[in-house]
C-alpha cells in the first residue's frame, strides 16, 4: 500500500473506530453540551432535508440560530455580553426576570425549538416532529431535576421570547423567505467582455442567476456591510495576459487530476439537493469541534453563534461582489479561446463566479473557530460518509482528515479549482475577504473583558 492508498484509507479506519467505541459507551443523562449538540445536529438535518433549501438561504438561517442559542442563555453568564446594540439594528431583546431563578438548558432548548419552527417553517411536517419530540426530550430530562416547578415554563418562555424577537428581526433584513425567489426571472443580464452565461454543464436546470438581489440583504454587522469591493484581474483573452493565464492555470489542472483532487472536489461539492449546502458544512465542523472540545455550554453557544454570524455575512458579501462582476466561470472562457472541448470536472452552479464562495465560507469559518480555539485541531470529515459512488465521475466519497482549520479552508478552496469552475483569484479574494469578515465577528465585546471590539 503507498501512502496515497494510506491517506485515503486512514479517516475510514478512524471512522469505523470511533463508531465501534461509541457502541461501548454506556447511555447517560442529557449534559448541556448535549443539548447544544443536538439542536446543531437537527438544524444541519433540517437545512439538508428542506427543500428549495440554497447557500445563501442556510447562511442566513445558520447566523439566526446560532445568534439564538447564544442570547437564550448568555444572561445566565455573567462574564458575557449580549449582543444586543453591538449588531445591525438589533437594538435590544427580552430580559430575564430580575430576581427569578432559569435553567439555561431548557431556555435554549425552547429558543432552539422555536427558530427552527418560524425560521423553517416551510420545512415538512416530519421534520416539525422531529423538532417537537426534541424539545421535549430534552425539556422532560431537566424539568424533572427541578424542585422549583415554576422554573422549567419560565425558562421555556423565555428562550421563545428570545427566539421570537430575533425572528421578527430576521423578517426585515431583505431575505425573509428567500426560498421562495431563488431565480430572478425578470433580471435582465449585463452584457459585458467576460460576463457570466447559463451553463451547459450545470448543477440547477435553471438559466438564471441565483439570487442576484442577496448581497442588497443587511448585514449581521455594520462594519461588513461596508467592506470595499475587492479588486478583479480586468477582462483580456490575449495569451500570457494576468486574465487569460488564470483559466489556463484551471485548463492545465484539469488535465492533470488525481484521483485525491477528484476525491476533494466531490466531497466539497456541497449540491445543496443533497447536502446542507457549504454554509452547513461549516456548522459541521463547528460541531465537530464542540463535541471533541467540550466547552462549557456558553463556549458552545457562542462557537454556533460566530460561525453562523460570519457565514451569513460572508455570503451576503460574496454575493455583492458576484453581482458587482457578473463575472464568467472557466466553462464559459476556456472553450472559446482554449480548448473547445474542455468540459469541467464539476458542474457549473447556477451563479457568476468571483469570488468563490466556497473560499469565503471555509475561511470564514476557518477563522471564527482558530481564534476559538487555537490553529491546531485534528478531526476528521465524515459528513458525507455513506453516499454511493459517483458513476458519472468515477469517485468516491472518501471522508478526509485534518490537522487544523486553516488546511480545511485551504482544500475547500482548492477544491472548487480542482472542480473546473474556480480560477485561482476567485479563490484567493474569497479566502482574503473570509479573514477579514471574521475578525470581525472575533473582535465583537463577546466577554466583558472584551475591550477591541468594534
Amino acid at each position: 500500500m503507498n501512502t496515497g492508498q494510506f491517506r485515503r484509507l486512514l479517516p475510514w479506519m478512524v471512522i469505523l473506530l470511533l463508531g465501534w467505541s461509541r457502541c461501548m459507551q454506556p447511555i447517560e443523562s442529557i449534559t448541556p453540551q448535549d443539548a447544544a449538540l443536538s439542536w446543531a445536529d437537527l438544524t444541519l438535518y433540517i437545512t439538508k432535508k428542506t427543500p428549495a433549501n440554497t447557500p445563501t438561504f442556510a447562511s442566513r438561517v445558520l447566523g439566526y440560530i446560532g445568534l439564538t442559542m447564544y442570547e437564550s442563555i448568555v444572561h445566565g453568564y455573567p462574564d458575557y455580553n449580549s449582543l444586543a446594540g453591538q449588531l445591525n439594528g438589533l437594538d435590544s431583546l427580552p430580559q430575564p426576570e430580575p430576581g427569578q431563578p432559569y435553567d439555561w438548558v431548557l431556555a435554549l432548548n425552547a429558543g432552539q425549538a422555536e427558530i427552527l419552527r418560524t425560521i423553517y417553517i416551510q420545512t415538512s411536517d416530519s421534520n416539525k416532529a422531529r423538532i417537537d419530540a426534541l424539545e421535549k426530550t430534552i425539556y422532560d430530562a431537566y424539568s424533572a431535576k427541578l424542585v422549583d416547578k415554576s422554573i422549567g415554563p419560565r425558562s421555556s418562555s423565555y428562550g421563545k421570547a428570545i427566539a421570537d424577537a430575533i425572528f421578527t428581526w430576521s423578517q426585515t433584513d431583505g431575505g425573509h423567505r428567500g426560498y421562495l425567489h431563488n431565480f430572478d426571472k425578470a433580471m435582465v443580464f449585463p452584457e459585458r467582455p467576460g460576463g457570466w452565461k447559463p451553463p451547459l454543464y450545470g448543477q440547477a436546470i435553471s438559466h438564471y442567476p441565483l439570487h442576484p438581489h442577496w448581497g442588497e440583504n443587511r448585514t449581521f454587522l455594520k462594519a461588513d456591510g461596508e467592506l470595499p469591493i475587492p479588486y478583479m484581474i480586468p477582462y483580456d483573452t490575449t495569451p500570457g495576459s494576468p486574465y487569460y493565464d488564470q483559466y489556463l492555470a484551471v485548463y492545465e489542472q484539469d488535465k492533470k487530476l488525481s484521483q485525491e483532487e477528484k476525491e476533494q472536489a466531490l466531497w466539497w461539492g456541497d449540491d445543496p439537493d443533497v447536502t446542507f449546502t457549504p454554509p452547513g458544512h461549516s456548522y459541521y465542523i463547528a460541531y465537530k469541534v464542540v463535541k471533541a472540545k467540550n466547552p462549557d455550554l456558553i463556549i458552545c453557544a457562542e462557537t454556533f453563534a460566530r460561525v453562523g454570524i460570519a457565514v451569513a455575512d460572508a455570503f451576503i458579501n460574496c454575493w455583492k461582489w458576484k453581482y458587482h462582476y457578473f463575472s464568467e466561470r472557466p466553462n464559459t472562457f476556456i472553450p472559446k479561446f482554449i480548448d473547445p472541448d474542455f468540459v469541467s470536472f464539476w458542474p457549473d452552479p447556477p451563479f457568476p463566479a468571483f469570488p468563490s464562495g466556497h473560499a469565503i465560507n471555509a475561511a470564514t469559518a476557518a477563522s471564527i473557530l482558530k481564534n476559538l480555539y487555537g490553529p491546531r485541531f485534528h478531526f476528521v470529515d465524515s459528513s458525507h460518509y455513506g453516499r454511493p459512488f459517483d458513476e458519472l465521475r468515477q469517485t468516491a466519497f472518501v471522508p478526509q482528515a485534518f490537522d487544523s482549520f486553516w488546511q480545511v479552508a485551504i482544500e475547500t478552496a482548492d477544491s472548487r479549482f480542482y472542480g473546473g469552475i474556480h480560477t485561482p483569484q476567485d479563490n484567493n479574494t474569497g479566502l482574503e475577504q473570509g479573514a477579514i469578515i471574521a475578525a470581525h465577528v472575533n473582535h465583537l465585546h463577546w466577554k466583558k473583558s472584551d475591550h477591541d471590539g468594534i
